[in-house]
């Protein structure tokens, strides 16, 4: 989006990919061993309903240990929850490596997961894949507001939806040269220790790939404290974002990363509508800000 200074750009990013698997490899009894795309624990996924995509049809079927009928497997509990264990069970009639390679399904082939999204009166929001499906909703409201309400933006603006930042890179080669602040919106991450919460907007300070700017930061902290927006500031420890990822590419810019606080990440993720409404008002405020 063209801005009054079209010589100084902000880059704005949020990432469409979504943890996920692949078929690693068809067993004797037909059903799939995967092969993880993206960091989450096994057991996040075990009695999930997911979907085969091979490169003609899509498949359904449901993740489960070899061993899960308590009725027949006595030390079923004991088994270890990782990708020598976990199986897809195919809805299909297959009981062979051969049938399964018949129906059209291959080595290679992708894994998604349900999603199970659903809003509770009570204003929260469950879902798999809020990180980081919720911040790529919010940029889109902003340009459906900043279209429809005419706003002219202080410097040229550049939206990007990413789609590499769950294995590690995001908008990295797509950054024109006249960008000097890059911010991504992310989940916040909450647990023992944290300081985020469902309620307010989380601005990190560090994560693994080490601090974001500091100026930045506090500018970030500045708009939200003008504007009367709830926020916390947070370290991630075992976290990389789309953010850092340009920095360690060699590009010489600006970053932050902000978002809404997401509980159990990377597994049956929630959040809530508060802290949805206090990260897009942080973006809405970021955007119409003055460069550092």
């Amino acid at each position: 989006m063209k801005g009054r200074d079209d010589h100084r750009h902000r880059f704005i990013t949020a990432h469409v990919d979504t943890l996920g698997a692949m078929v690693k490899a068809i067993l004797p009894d037909g059903r799939l061993r995967m092969t993880m795309v993206g960091g989450f624990n096994w057991n996040a996924v075990e009695e999930e309903y997911c979907e085969i995509h091979s490169s003609e049809k899509v498949f359904t079927g449901t993740i489960c240990v070899h061993e899960t009928s308590v009725h027949v497997y006595r030390g079923a509990m004991d088994i270890k929850r990782d990708d020598t264990n976990m199986e897809v069970r195919i809805d299909e009639k297959t009981t062979s490596a051969k049938e399964t390679e018949q129906l059209g399904i291959s080595v290679g082939d992708f894994i998604t997961f349900n999603p199970r999204f659903q809003v509770t009166d009570s204003g929260f929001i469950k879902s798999r894949h809020l990180d980081d499906k919720a911040s790529a909703a919010m940029i889109l409201e902003l340009l459906r507001h900043l279209k429809d309400e005419n706003v002219e933006l202080p410097n040229t603006t550049h939206f990007y939806l990413s789609n590499n930042e769950e294995i590690g890179y995001g908008g990295n080669s797509n950054i024109p040269e006249q960008v000097v602040e890059y911010v991504a919106v992310d989940m916040g991450a909450l647990g023992d220790g944290q300081a985020s919460d469902e309620y307010t907007v989380s601005i990190c300070a560090k994560d693994s790939s080490g601090p974001y700017h500091y100026d930045l930061r506090q500018h970030l902290v500045k708009l939200c404290q003008v504007n009367a927006i709830n926020y916390k500031i947070d370290i991630y420890p075992n976290y990389g974002s789309d953010a850092s990822a340009p920095v360690h590419a060699g590009h010489d810019i600006k970053h932050a990363l902000f978002g809404a606080g997401i509980e159990s990440s990377h597994a049956m993720e929630r959040t809530h509508k508060d802290s949805i409404e206090q990260t897009e008002r942080l973006l809405y405020a970021y955007v119409q800000s003055k460069l550092l």
